[in-house]
């Protein structure tokens, strides 16, 4: 592939105070822009400026949800570079969304070299801050002019990037979070398994309402028997279960396999902890919990890396994990998984990618 660069001639001013940056509000001077039709497929690779852009209205992204999505970051290092963690895994996991939803698919190889020269570009925009980094997000969307639900025609693969705060500025404080009994966010054979805008839509009404009774997130159940635990909001859920770490099965493609999911599962196995993936019933987990066994309880993602469950609500009754505080796995996990992102500790699983 090769990428044309186009500079901007008006570089935006950088954020002079990073613990202000916080999340998505800001982007970088440049972005990546890929075409695709069904005549000459992906071509005109380019780095362009930073700014709006145009499509028809009846372009088919807005009226079928025609749109799939990535997320990961690139991390100033102790000595100024700046690297980007499995972002191969982001691609691939791009791959199979793309094809589930009917999109043409970037091939891999693109997708990195994309996001490695993008970066490349605007790594002075990269924070120096402590735990602060550079949020990429690659989209992919069907732009046909045309209302009519057929075989996409043509498509856009674009790449955005925004310095982004630390997560935890003042410290990891545990979420509260709420068992959803009425909405589902995915049945077996949909699009659980992607990461496509829909998914997220389907779980607005019940995070709203989560919200307004003081929690975080809700842990969706399974869209068949509602009686198995699947996922927290955008995050993938983990318990530590009377010494052993259990978490949802993403084998019926009904929960996103998330990297930062893959990744603890590799550190834990690799630390020797019993690991189990599987189906977690409430049931389960209620009497888990009610017996004293579950140690802890924690979400994982791109954005947090971990956040830590401090309260459970099952069926209108509130649990208490861990005394409402960080577990020591949890901990492990925040601290191996930052580390080997910003460079503080060996990567001896071959994750990091160095951006040239």
């Amino acid at each position: 592939m090769e990428i044309k660069i186009t500079k901007t001639t008006t570089p935006a001013a950088k954020p002079a105070d990073e613990s202000k940056l916080g999340f998505g509000k800001c982007f970088t001077d440049h972005m990546f822009i890929y075409d695709w039709n069904d005549k000459d497929g992906w071509h005109d690779a380019r780095i362009v400026p930073f700014g709006n852009i145009s499509l028809h209205p009846a372009s088919t992204v807005f009226h079928y949800a025609l749109e799939v999505f990535e997320g990961l970051k690139a991390y100033r290092t102790a000595d100024g570079s700046v690297q980007l963690f499995r972002p191969i895994e982001n691609a691939k996991r791009m791959a199979d969304s793309a094809e589930r939803i009917g999109l043409p698919v970037v091939p891999v190889d693109d997708f990195v070299e994309a996001v490695k020269t993008l970066i490349s570009v605007d790594k002075d925009w990269c924070p120096y801050s402590d735990g602060c980094s550079l949020y990429i997000r690659p989209f992919l969307f069907g732009t046909d002019a045309s209302v009519g639900l057929h075989t996409l025609h043509s498509a856009q693969f674009i790449i955005i990037v925004a310095p982004s705060g630390a997560y935890y500025a003042n410290g990891i404080n545990p979420v509260d979070i709420m068992i959803e009994t009425h909405d589902v966010r995915a049945v077996r054979g949909g699009t659980g398994y992607t990461k496509c805008g829909g998914n997220y839509a389907a779980a607005q009404r019940a995070t709203v309402e989560a919200e307004k009774k003081g929690f975080s997130q809700v842990l969706w159940l399974d869209g068949v028997e509602q009686k198995y635990i699947e996922e927290v909001g955008a995050m993938n859920i983990m318990f530590k279960i009377d010494g052993t770490v259990v978490t949802p099965s993403i084998a019926e493609k009904t929960v996103l396999p998330g990297i930062t999911r893959k990744s603890m599962l590799e550190v834990l196995r690799d630390k020797g902890f019993k690991v189990e993936e599987r189906k977690i019933s409430v049931q389960e987990l209620t009497e888990a919990v009610k017996a004293g066994k579950v140690e802890e309880a924690w979400g994982t993602g791109t954005a947090a890396v971990v956040s830590p469950v401090g309260k459970l609500q099952i069926e209108g009754v509130d649990y208490i994990i861990n005394g409402g505080k960080i577990g020591e796995t949890t901990q492990m996990l925040y601290d191996t998984l930052t580390g080997i992102q910003w460079g503080k500790i060996e990567d001896k699983y071959g994750w990091i990618v160095p951006v040239d």
